[in-house]
């Protein structure tokens, strides 16, 4: 119970505020914003500081790691995947 407690706070969490990461293959940090509901298969809009551009990815997997949370990004346009760390 406590965990599906933790797992509700996080989701509203996110749908309120950015959410700030870092992808460190492309070594450029990463946010997604307000409204993007990140589960596995939906795509989701962020925006890369390092293109300076917003773009649009397929969540592939999302990992709970301690003070970090990892979501795998498939971006159709490039064909690439990204793995961003997002902050908790």
């Amino acid at each position: 119970m406590k965990s599906l407690l933790t797992i509700s706070l996080l989701i509203v969490f996110a749908s309120c505020f950015a959410w700030d990461g870092y992808d460190y293959d492309k070594g450029s940090y990463v946010e997604i914003d307000k409204g993007n509901l990140v589960r596995q298969g939906r795509e989701i809009e962020y925006y890369d500081y390092g293109s300076g551009e917003y773009k649009y990815g397929y969540v592939e997997s999302i990992n709970n790691y301690g003070s970090s949370v990892e979501v795998e990004v498939y971006d159709s346009d490039t064909g690439e995947y990204r793995t961003f760390e997002m902050d908790k």
